[in-house]
């Protein structure tokens, strides 16, 4: 296929893009290359002859229409997203702009160029649209998010998403638009922005920094190794059904204390300190409104596609682990880019 990937710089994107360009797929990879895109994300395929970049905004319709008009998709994967929800907090009208907005002007522009294929390459096109578990709110301790489960949004961040999800729904609805929409679970892996929890942990660790835990570290989350995520977005992309949603999760819950406490076990064994990692850690203010519980029924996408997780937790997690131990070069790149210090100080992450 020719497929059309947004953000495809950043921690998803770049792993969309792999796995396609990987599979013999052609991509165009459009990116605003903002403060967690990382061109060096994509440095083993970007001089494939079946890899193209430009840097696009998408929220700049012209932009976006050219591009569409050129590289002619067969599909469009809609990644880019700003994603941090202390950032959301900090600065919402951002997260309004590129995930309700950017969305819009995707669909607008895709479903145009859309209307102008013949009928089989209309009846095969696809949008596929990333969104998030946080979108349904907060669990409490039992239960699990469907694609049935209500959605009541509690950041600013949660609330763009659901937002666009929206917006992708209406214009299948109004426009018979064929679109898909992914929910999923938090992603871990290599290539993550150092301001999510899993890389802060191991920057702050080894760097002797405090290691920051929200409130007393209960809050639960569902993690997801990127690599089946993807997987999951390509099984949607061919045999999903047009209009539906599909839950995706990895099946291992963890609050946020164990996990931090699991990391710091791998650093221990894979980075020796003179003393247990664990002795850094330090609970923090909890972030306003912060959910406590997360958790994904994937039976849906299992039971109609045959998708299942490749990747148990612990040994995804010893190898992101160990990918982040041997790419401190890349971490401090991204760190350290123009105006990200000060404001991942802030976040409790330490350069």
């Amino acid at each position: 296929m020719r497929i059309l990937v947004t953000g495809g710089c950043g921690f998803i994107g770049s792993e969309i893009v792999r796995h396609a360009i990987g599979n013999g797929h052609h991509v165009l990879n459009i990116d605003a290359l903002t403060y967690s895109a990382n061109p060096d994300n994509l440095t083993g395929i970007a001089g494939s002859d079946f890899y193209s970049f430009a840097q696009i905004n998408i929220c700049d319709a012209v932009a976006v229409r050219q591009a569409v008009d050129d590289f002619r998709p067969d599909a469009v994967i809609h990644a880019a997203a700003e994603s941090h929800v202390d950032r959301s907090i900090d600065g919402p009208l951002e997260f309004v702009t590129t995930n309700v907005s950017g969305t819009a002007v995707m669909l607008a522009e895709l479903e145009a160029y859309w209307r102008t294929l013949d009928e089989e390459c209309r009846r095969n096109f696809r949008f596929l649209h990333i969104s998030t578990d946080e979108v349904f709110g907060a669990l409490g301790p039992e239960g699990m998010f469907t694609e049935e489960t209500p959605y009541a949004p509690n950041s600013p961040y949660s609330a763009s998403k659901a937002s666009s999800d929206m917006l992708v729904r209406a214009w299948f609805k109004t426009y018979g638009f064929p679109v898909l929409i992914s929910n999923c679970s938090n992603n871990y892996g290599a290539f993550q922005f150092p301001e999510k929890l899993i890389p802060v942990v191991i920057l702050n660790a080894i760097r002797g920094h405090d290691i920051p835990v929200y409130g007393k570290g209960e809050n639960v989350r569902d993690w997801l190794h990127v690599s089946d995520h993807v997987s999951a977005m390509f099984a949607m992309l061919e045999r999903g059904r047009v209009g539906e949603t599909y839950a995706v999760g990895g099946g291992a819950e963890v609050s946020n204390i164990e996990l931090v406490q699991m990391i710091c076990t791998l650093l221990d064994e894979l980075r020796p300190s003179p003393s247990p990692y664990a002795e850094q850690i330090r609970f923090v203010t909890d972030r306003p409104g912060h959910d406590f519980r997360y958790a994904i029924d994937a039976g849906k996408i299992e039971r109609e596609l045959g998708w299942t997780p490749e990747h148990d937790f612990a040994s995804g997690l010893r190898t992101t682990v160990s990918w982040y131990l041997n790419n401190l070069d890349w971490c401090q790149k991204a760190v350290s880019r123009v105006g990200q210090a000060d404001k991942l100080a802030r976040l409790g992450v330490r350069a």
